[in-house]
């Protein structure tokens, strides 16, 4: 039973001289699937092609806040369209980030409501990315659960408890990256612990966020193993009960994988 890296760009040009090499190291240690996620609409279907190419990738669709200026329009006939693939298991990267503040804020909050609408018409999960806009993801996803139930991961969380507890409240879930591993992550690892097992993913982030033995290299999925080890040692279980928990709480979510892998 292997590792799902939950979020991965393997349409990012760090990985486009070896890709080849990037998923068979993914295989070779234990992680059988992939989700690659998209960051814009526009390049979508290069995610699609490479998900195509590699039995073990699966991609999702849509504009990471990053990008909500160049994508302002949410083009949802096109988010519909590569939605019906087969492999296309998700909505996003969505969300705020106000670190970067590269969309105003306006722009950004309409195109994050908008991908949760079609997540929740889709019925896909929906990729969520929050940095340093607590209190308006939380806010946003209070009222638009109201109006529908969808489903959705916190992914790469290092935001407060308050988030946390927010999304695990609505019914999210809370993905973990190479940040746990970091000497100063003790509070996130605290955080960690916290979390339900059974609402507790496991990600990259790759190219970005190499986890400890790693960090300061490009990251890949094969060392999302790293991440689950430390994820482990923090929620007191064995690294193979975690490893389990993970993939089921992945195939839960992301339920077009579990048609395509066969699971439950």
């Amino acid at each position: 039973m292997g590792l799902i890296d939950s979020h991965c760009h393997l349409d990012f040009p760090d990985f486009a001289d070896e890709i080849e090499g990037v998923v068979a190291r993914a295989e070779a240690a234990g992680v059988t699937r992939m989700t690659t996620v998209s960051t814009r609409v526009a390049q979508a279907e290069g995610l699609r092609a490479i998900a195509e190419r590699f039995p073990s990738v699966y991609f999702t669709v849509g504009t990471h806040p990053h990008h909500a200026a160049e994508e302002p329009q949410t083009d949802a006939s096109a988010i519909r369209a590569l939605a019906a693939h087969p492999k296309c298991v998700g909505i996003g990267e969505a969300g705020l980030d106000y670190h970067y503040n590269y969309a105003p804020p306006d722009v950004a909050k309409r195109v994050f409501r908008a991908q949760i609408a079609l997540a929740r018409e889709l019925k896909l999960p929906l990729v969520i990315h929050a940095r340093e806009a607590d209190d308006d993801v939380a806010a946003i996803l209070r009222d638009e659960m109201g109006q529908g139930a969808f489903a959705a991961v916190l992914h790469c969380f290092t935001s407060s408890r308050s988030l946390a507890e927010a999304g695990l409240a609505l019914g999210l879930y809370v993905s973990f990256s190479g940040v746990l591993t970091f000497k100063n992550s003790a509070d996130l690892r605290a955080l960690a612990r916290d979390i339900p097992l059974d609402r507790l993913l496991v990600e990259t982030d790759a190219p970005y966020l190499a986890p400890v033995p790693h960090r300061g290299r490009r990251n890949e999925p094969a060392f999302v193993v790293e991440t689950a080890r430390i994820l482990a040692e923090a929620k007191g279980v064995d690294f193979a009960a975690l490893a389990v928990a993970t993939r089921a709480n992945t195939l839960r979510l992301f339920s077009k994988i579990a048609a395509e892998d066969g699971a439950a």
